[in-house]
């Protein structure tokens, strides 16, 4: 049995089509049929069922599905390994962050990695927390940066901090002037907040109803640029930590100031790796990267508070 028959087999169960995933590969659907023909004959059984309306995977080709993808990353793995007797000289990492916050917090960072290191090249996947652990477990991404993780065993903490959130308002809005704002005075404007997909909204909600105060946000968005742009117009302010907006701030455009609860409202955030993984050499360096700069930016946010 060949490795490209697994990975053409591979692609028909993402695209649940023998033509797109043809195309997708970019081979003739004859030559894809004749690799999954050899898989079904390798394994005595069929693995899909054809009709007019598509394919249907057997009970065999759901057994082989689970386990395929994990054999290709634990190949492409192996690949990254012997990569790294090039050093870092090429090589690529998957990294997942939760929550858009996190991103704007992982940028710097990579880019500074990507300035000392040229040769390495990086997917990063915005997805949630659950799905970024999952991504871990199931070896679809090296390293993971999330926002209100649940511990699990598959996977070990390299960091454990906490982001602050405070309130940003254009430069002219009226609470612009104050030191410190408090929930009920923040209740008083309109809101631009996350939507409840994000465990920062989840912690929003609870600052409200400990004050006793409803929470109903004007806009609701997935989007940090969204939230910039409309706090940028005065229409609305909203909750962020204080590094999302650095650029904003230096340019007189909006302002951070902390709530008057003694800056409670806080998010956790955790740098994590598979438990049983052996890390390529690139990400090895990364995740001590990333550690580095998480742990340097935490200690001038906290010297600056």
């Amino acid at each position: 049995m060949q490795v490209r028959a697994l990975i053409y087999f591979d692609e028909v169960v993402r695209a649940r089509s023998l033509r797109a995933a043809a195309e997708r590969l970019n081979v003739a659907p004859t030559a894809l049929s004749r690799q999954i023909d050899q898989l079904e004959h390798y394994f005595g059984t069929p693995l899909l069922e054809r009709s007019a309306r598509g394919i249907r995977l057997t009970a065999a080709g759901e057994l082989l599905a689970e386990r395929a993808g994990r054999t290709l990353r634990e190949l492409d793995n192996v690949r990254q390994l012997i990569d790294d007797l090039e050093g870092l000289k090429r090589g690529r990492v998957v990294i997942h962050a939760s929550g858009a916050v996190v991103a704007s917090l992982l940028a710097p960072a990579l880019a500074d990695f990507s300035s000392r290191f040229p040769g390495i090249r990086f997917e990063i996947a915005a997805t949630s927390a659950r799905q970024s652990v999952e991504a871990l477990v199931s070896a679809e991404a090296d390293i993971a940066v999330t926002l209100f993780s649940e511990p699990h065993p598959g996977t070990k903490v390299r960091l454990k901090a906490e982001i602050v959130y405070e309130l940003v308002a254009a430069s002219d809005h009226p609470l612009a002037a104050l030191a410190e704002v408090s929930v009920a005075e923040l209740a008083r404007h309109p809101l631009a907040l996350p939507d409840r997909g994000f465990g920062a909204r989840q912690a929003f909600d609870a600052l409200f109803a400990a004050a006793g105060l409803p929470l109903d946000p004007v806009f609701v968005t997935g989007s940090l640029e969204m939230l910039k742009e409309l706090v940028l117009s005065g229409v609305a302010v909203t909750l962020l930590p204080a590094f999302t907006v650095q650029r904003e701030c230096r340019l007189g455009q909006l302002v951070a100031r902390p709530l008057v609860e003694g800056r409670a409202l806080k998010t956790p955030l955790t740098l994590s790796v598979a438990t049983e993984r052996q890390l390529p050499f690139a990400a090895t360096k990364l995740l001590d990267h990333i550690d580095r700069f998480l742990r340097e930016s935490f200690t001038r946010a906290g010297s600056s508070g």
